[in-house]
């Protein structure tokens, strides 16, 4: 972040004086000269306020300066909403989905279009706020601090804990109470994707190539949502391709939709979509709550996809952080099955 430091000290005097000062001019008479002199106020500076109080005196109205001197250029968030974000990165952090230095930025973004604040060129050109922005909310809020977590891996090996599953089923049981869901109300929600097949090659080489068309890709995504019923919605297909075409998915399951990612995975896009096409087959609403399940994926837990499941009543509980191998119904019961098959 640039830190800027003042080098003069122009621009500190203080508004009863400057209010005073202009006062003398209009209502006495004086010359800005003389009275710039008197206060040692530079007469540019006194003759400025002096045209601005004069168009107020023309205009009938009282003379008033409201800001005078250099200010703090506007801010984007007001000081209560600033903690409220401070409040949800101490608390992401708590449940082990800490955000990083750009999803910060993009939160950031996200938060300010939802509460329709006016926000600088940039941030609405790169759909994120700025670096400097970021590192000044951060220093702002000293609760708040940048740490490296520790390796996935190891949080694999290690997040899977009785104290994590046992709050995970505490969180469940307190929704499931409070909304009191039938099996069919509560749904699970999973990607997977198809990779190339494995094939026989020379035994002691590890790295094998395959010659595939580029036009092919190498990964589609496919999204399901599964219903505690038994029931299913159409899947949510993203191929790996810049543009989608309706043919992709001509000859798929009825209701299918699908959508487009060069990097064939899902993003927060992507999801808006599924959450839209999910709400349309679940028929849930308000007055018909569901509950979805899903990982904590960062492409799951955008501002706009929320508020789209709080407004159409669709309750999101995640699964704790590099515990999906374990308690994701559909890694555990239908991707596993399905991928040997394929």
């Amino acid at each position: 972040m640039r830190t800027y430091k003042r080098k003069t000290d122009k621009g500190k005097t203080p508004p009863d004086v400057m209010l005073r000062a202009v006062q003398m001019v209009i209502n006495e008479g004086r010359s800005v000269n003389s009275v710039a002199n008197d206060f040692t106020i530079p007469q540019k500076t006194l003759d400025r306020y002096v045209k601005k109080a004069r168009t107020q005196n023309e205009n009938g109205t009282e003379i008033k300066l409201e800001r005078v001197g250099y200010f703090n250029r506007r801010q984007i968030f007001s000081h209560e909403h600033e903690t409220l974000l401070a409040d949800y990165l101490k608390r992401a952090s708590d449940i082990y989905y800490g955000l990083t230095p750009k999803e910060l930025r993009k939160f950031a973004f996200q938060y300010a279009s939802s509460n329709k604040f006016e926000v600088p060129a940039n941030w609405t050109k790169n759909k994120m706020a700025g670096e400097d922005w970021a590192a000044a909310f951060i220093k702002r809020n000293n609760s708040l601090s940048l740490r490296c977590p520790q390796a996935t891996s190891l949080s694999r090996a290690t997040s899977f804990n009785k104290t994590n599953v046992n709050m995970f089923f505490s969180n469940l049981k307190t929704v499931y109470n409070r909304l009191h869901l039938e099996p069919s109300d509560i749904w699970n929600v999973d990607e997977t994707g198809k990779k190339p097949d494995r094939i026989i090659a020379r035994r002691g080489f590890k790295q094998i190539g395959k010659l595939t068309s580029a036009e092919r890709g190498t990964l589609v995504t496919l999204t399901v949502a599964v219903s505690a019923s038994g029931n299913s919605i159409p899947p949510f297909f993203i191929f790996p391709r810049v543009n989608f075409r309706d043919h992709f998915i001509r000859d798929g399951p009825v209701g299918s939709l699908g959508d487009a990612n060069p990097s064939g995975w899902m993003k927060e896009e992507h999801f808006i979509k599924f959450i839209k096409h999910f709400i349309h087959h679940a028929r849930c609403s308000k007055e018909r709550p569901v509950l979805l399940l899903l990982d904590n994926h960062e492409s799951h837990l955008s501002v706009p996809a929320l508020d789209i499941c709080k407004e159409n009543g669709v309750t999101v509980l995640s699964f704790p952080p590099h515990c999906s191998h374990k308690l994701q119904p559909l890694d555990r019961s239908v991707y596993g099955p399905l991928k040997k098959i394929l």
